[in-house]
């Protein structure tokens, strides 16, 4: 399988090069054809980042993606970056209880360890988690400016984790020699939340600081409508900076960080009883993001050199006042150090090589000091090389190849490839794509390296496609898209429990521990994902989408085989309607649906399906003063995104924001 890859993506690497040599050599000149006519045509595109790695036209790229941009974030109100995630096609979350508990992002039904999360640049996900994946629970809105969405599995380009698709945040940039804004809100359940922002931009350097704070009281973790009482309060703080400077016209040097502080208060089975239900445990978590790199422009901006280290570093505790002995139940340190080089080659107009490799170093060290009598502690390296090749082959068609070669210091080595096209036809006004990528996930080091850990285990897999059309009638003012998409996902890992019930062959010397990590499950997405915007008139704006989303169970032998995936609805829905008023009041009506999924993977515990309605205002009292408010879940709706965990009623905020 694995020569057979190599020599498909060789073929359509040959396929792309040729044509760009041939017309080089041809013509002598340094610009396409019709190029006046192709940047004319550009101009007004969006440009995305994350499909290559490097700034793309959208209308150029064959994968699925979706960028909100600052001022969509801005009229979204939401302070919650998961809820502002939820309204983009094929993006479902479940939470444990309200604001502050733990929080699953599943794209396109992948697991929530399956994607792949970067803060500008820096890969996120935690080492010490279970699976290796990123609690959303922490990330707020803050000085974030950018989100691009990247479905489907992406490992050619991002390496491990990338089975379900890419979440890329990128905060602020500074366009003016001297900026700044700023915002405060308060509302429903005690909450509050400020955030600031101040930077600039000169001939040779730039920089920018932003920070927030959010309190709020919360609701009970243990769902209300079960017998919960107390209400289990969040508080968070971040603070986000970048600095770049001009060394000399062609090296910069590039400076960005990002920290985050929380404490949640939490319900779950209480230490003394081990019954679920109201409990005073809390946690605290802290996480410090670093990029440091140099950027060297040579050949007169045809290459592009860019080397850096990436530092991740997360702490978790949690504490329970009610616990005999010591109070702590958990604490887990994770690191990930990474150094990586990457070019990016314009090798002829219309032509472009990503290349690059890269070296993580991961680490963890993990107890549970009222269960436990001491901690994990493990580590292990993954070393990467990976190529993709750009290319405007015919007039409006644009093919991408790409392969990945990764080697882990545990199972070994693994190569990952895809490929993708879109084609821009009838003036731009239809636009053909199609993709097909494979991801891999490694086993995480408490898989691997825990009293339950078994270090024969492979990486998880999976091959996704899909295939789409875009259509812009009445000179853009009404944008449809439809894309269908497939994976299949094997290898999985699970936990398998070795206490009398287990399968001898699997459990033979882990009884002790209770049980071991195996691979032993398969699985398999299939849907359509729908959407629509319609500008109706200069005030009158409709935005909709919808997502079918089968994702099974398709372990073989399994009793739980052709069973829905646990938390993951197969139907899922966005509406929204905007009205700027000749008063400059603008306001929006926007409408949320998740249709039934279920708790567990035998589908036996049912979560109903909701709708939630919320509503929207904002008034300029100048050009860099603005009013607003919200109303979320106007009709006061009872929901479960995890069984027996509360979720916010009916709340509503208010707020203000200036700018200079």
């Amino acid at each position: 399988m694995r020569r057979k890859l190599l020599i498909c993506l060789s073929v359509s690497a040959s396929a792309l090069v040729a044509p760009a040599a041939v017309w080089a050599q041809a013509s002598g000149q340094a610009s396409a054809p019709d190029a006046a006519g192709a940047a004319a045509a550009n101009a007004v595109q969006e440009v995305v980042v994350t499909a290559n790695r490097s700034p793309m036209p959208i209308d150029q790229v064959g994968q699925s993606v979706t960028v909100l941009t600052a001022p969509q974030i801005k009229a979204d109100q939401e302070t919650i970056v998961s809820d502002i995630l939820a309204r983009t096609p094929g993006v479902s979350f479940s939470r444990n209880g309200g604001p502050g508990g733990t929080t699953s992002v599943y794209i396109r039904g992948a697991e929530s360890d399956q994607t792949v999360v970067l803060i500008d640049g820096v890969k996120v996900n935690d080492p010490s988690d279970v699976g290796a994946g990123y609690d959303f629970s922490n990330l707020l809105a803050g000085d974030i400016s950018r989100i691009e969405i990247l479905r489907g599995p992406q490992s050619a380009l991002y390496g491990s984790e990338a089975i379900g698709g890419v979440v890329n945040i990128i905060t602020a940039e500074p366009t003016k020699p001297l900026e700044g804004d700023v915002q405060a809100e308060g509302g429903s359940y005690g909450t509050a939340y400020v955030r600031g922002g101040i930077g600039g931009k000169e001939d040779h350097y730039d920089w920018r600081l932003g920070a927030y704070y959010q309190s709020t009281d919360g609701v009970s973790d243990f769902d209300k409508a079960f017998g919960g009482k107390e209400d289990d309060g969040f508080h968070t703080a971040g603070v986000s900076g970048r600095f770049r400077y001009d060394l000399t016209p062609d090296l910069q040097f590039d400076q960005r960080a990002y920290y985050t502080w929380s404490r949640n208060e939490f319900d779950g089975f209480d230490t003394p009883t081990f019954t679920f239900g109201d409990d005073a445990e809390f946690g605290r978590t802290q996480q410090l993001v670093d990029y440091t790199g140099l950027n060297l422009s040579l050949f007169d901006g045809r290459l592009k050199n860019r080397l850096a280290y990436e530092y991740n570093g997360l702490d978790r505790r949690n504490e329970d006042p009610d616990q005999v002995g010591t109070k702590f139940t958990f604490i887990a340190q994770g690191r990930a150090n990474t150094i990586e080089y990457e070019g990016t080659f314009a090798i002829a107009p219309g032509y472009q090589l990503v290349f690059g490799a890269q070296s993580e170093r991961s680490t963890m060290n993990e107890e549970s000091p009222a269960f436990d009598p001491g901690p994990t502690k493990a580590h292990a390296t993954i070393n990467s090389g990976y190529g993709q090749i750009v290319g405007e082959v015919l007039r409006g068609l644009t093919l991408t190849g790409g392969i990945r070669y990764d080697d882990h210091s545990t199972f070994g080595d693994h190569v990952t490839g895809q490929a993708s096209a879109a084609w821009k036809l009838n003036e731009g006004n239809t636009i053909l794509r199609a993709s097909f990528g494979q991801g891999f996930k490694a086993p995480s080091l408490f898989q691997l390296y825990s009293e339950f850990g078994n270090t024969t285990l492979r990486p998880e897999e999976s091959n996704g496609w899909d295939a789409g059309v875009e259509q812009h009638f009445f000179d853009g003012r009404v944008v449809v898209q439809a894309t269908y998409f497939g994976r299949e996902t094997k290898n999985l890992i699970e936990f398998v429990d070795c206490t009398g019930i287990g399968d001898p062959a699997i459990c033979a010397g882990h009884d002790a521990a209770g049980g071991v990590y195996q691979n032993v499950d398969k699985s398999s997405a299939e849907g359509v994902e729908l959407q629509a915007d319609w500008k109706a008139t200069e005030a009158l704006d409709f935005s909709a989408n919808y997502t079918f989303d089968d994702a099974e169970d398709r372990s073989p032998d399994s009793p739980t085989r052709g069973d829905q995936l646990a938390r993951r609805p197969k139907n899922t829905g966005n509406f929204s309607a905007t009205y700027l008023w000749p008063v400059k009041l603008k306001t929006t009506a926007a409408v949320r649906y998740a249709g039934q999924s279920f708790d567990d993977d035998a589908d036996t515990v049912p979560l109903k399906s909701y709708t939630l309605l919320d509503l929207r205002a904002s008034y300029p009292l100048r050009d860099n003063l603005e009013l607003y408010a919200r109303v979320e879940n106007l009709t006061d709706a009872h929901y479960e995104t995890t069984f027996q965990y509360g979720t916010l009623g009916r709340a509503g905020y208010a707020g203000v924001r200036l700018s200079f």
